[in-house]
């Protein structure tokens, strides 16, 4: 008899917030299905992590070949080929003189070392983040998150020395500011915030998501990521890109910092880097990690041979399939599909992002944010057999976050469920 999600209901703890009951018993390319059989369109990927879709064969083969030679030793004790291999790989992909990286499990433990790296490098006590920015749920990087109060809510105090500068999105802007007039209040309130709250010289790093994820899917002016550089140029203050959910082609360049021609000193890597598999990364140079020595950091599933193995894989299948060029491709396929959604439903009243990084926005007829709209709309869509998910600070963005291999058939297919959708509802 079929599992039910009631019965995972008293084992599981309820901290976990889950975005459907589906029980899933496997999975296929942008597809998956429950124990009943039924077929689901995934159009998020397990939050971005799915580069090469559900299963991706190639990645699967090497899981399997790894695992009949070692599943763990520990990284820590030992070394493994499939790991070193892929930190050269990265090396050679990574953008500037970024080459040397400390792996681990998941984006929050990589948040938490390039915090602790960069405070270990510059020997100062204070971080610099963005409202809007979602950086994970460890102590630490829900201390660097202000997409949503809720992330901090009975968790105070966090980790000290964190302050807020302000991200050039809309939301966090007056309202009708251009994306010029963003940016110069943005850096203005940087500015202010070195003049008024914390002196720039006690300030080890700044830390930004290149395009905001959780936040919106907001991607900032690129006069103000370069600006933000200079800044930190000029008081020894390190750059540490988020690229967790924005990096790893998704923006259609393979670091969405690309898109500005601007390098950080540290950047973080995860989600899509192993094809579903828990890994991610610090990167940096060699003159920051070897101020990083033994024993300053750690941890004992980091650098799995595994998960490398998978993630060797995964660069293997961007090169073969060229992955770069379809996100660029189909992300403008993308663009033009959700533009036309926007013209046919009076709700959209917003739709933005960049490569395969996309979202639409829910408003009400007075311009007010709608998630009572969207949460009808996200219903529906699963009724109609597709997963979906929000983002923004209010709850009524709907992100797109295709696997990146994505045809343009798949991508039409999710629209159309979601122009159907949005009329079964009326809107």
């Amino acid at each position: 008899m079929p599992m039910k999600y009631e019965d995972y209901e008293r084992y599981l703890s309820p901290a976990l917030a889950k975005t459907t009951d589906l029980v899933i018993d496997h999975g296929e390319g942008s597809y998956l299905y429950d124990v009943n059989g039924e077929r689901y369109l995934d159009f998020v990927q397990g939050i971005a992590v799915n580069a090469l879709g559900h299963c991706a064969p190639a990645v699967r083969q090497a899981i399997k070949d790894q695992v009949d030679k070692l599943i763990n030793g520990s990284f820590n004790m030992v070394n493994f080929p499939t790991t070193l291999t892929l930190a050269q790989r990265l090396a050679e992909i990574a953008p500037g003189e970024l080459g040397c990286t400390f792996f681990s499990n998941g984006g929050a433990e990589a948040t938490d070392g390039a915090l602790k790296l960069a405070r270990a490098y510059t020997g100062r006590p204070c971080v610099i983040a963005f409202r809007g920015s979602f950086h994970g749920r460890t102590l630490g990087a829900t201390a660097v998150t202000g997409s949503a109060a809720k992330y901090r809510h009975s968790y105070q105090p966090l980790v000290p020395g964190v302050y807020f500068a302000t991200y050039p999105q809309k939301d966090l802007c007056p309202d009708g500011y251009t994306p010029e007039q963003r940016t110069r209040f943005c850096l203005d309130d940087l500015q202010q915030l070195f003049d008024y709250i914390v002196s720039p010289d006690e300030v080890a790093a700044i830390i930004m998501e290149p395009v905001q994820g959780e936040g919106g899917y907001f991607v900032p002016p690129t006069e103000f990521v370069r600006e933000v550089r200079r800044m930190c140029d000029e008081h020894g203050i390190l750059l540490i890109f988020d690229e967790i959910q924005s990096g790893y082609g998704r923006t259609g360049k393979m670091w969405a910092g690309q898109n500005y021609d601007v390098v950080p000193d540290i950047m973080t890597v995860g989600k899509a880097i192993a094809g579903g598999m828990p890994m991610s990364a610090v990167i940096s140079t060699e003159k920051i990690m070897a101020q990083w020595h033994p024993g300053m950091h750690g941890g004992t599933f980091g650098g799995n041979p595994v998960c490398a193995a998978a993630a060797l894989a995964v660069l293997d299948e961007f090169d073969r399939q060229d992955i770069l060029a379809n996100v660029n491709e189909q992300g403008d396929h993308l663009a033009s599909k959700l533009e036309e959604l926007r013209a046919a439903h009076p709700c959209v009243s917003d739709a933005r992002g960049i490569g395969l990084m996309r979202a639409i926005e829910f408003s009400h007829t007075d311009g007010t944010p709608a998630p009572d709209i969207w949460g009808e709309v996200k219903q529906r869509c699963l009724e109609n057999h597709m997963i979906t998910l929000n983002c923004g600070v209010h709850g009524n963005g709907m992100r797109f976050a295709t696997c990146l291999n994505v045809t343009s058939d798949v991508i039409d297919e999710g629209v159309d469920i979601l122009d159907r959708s949005m009329g079964e509802l009326g809107y």
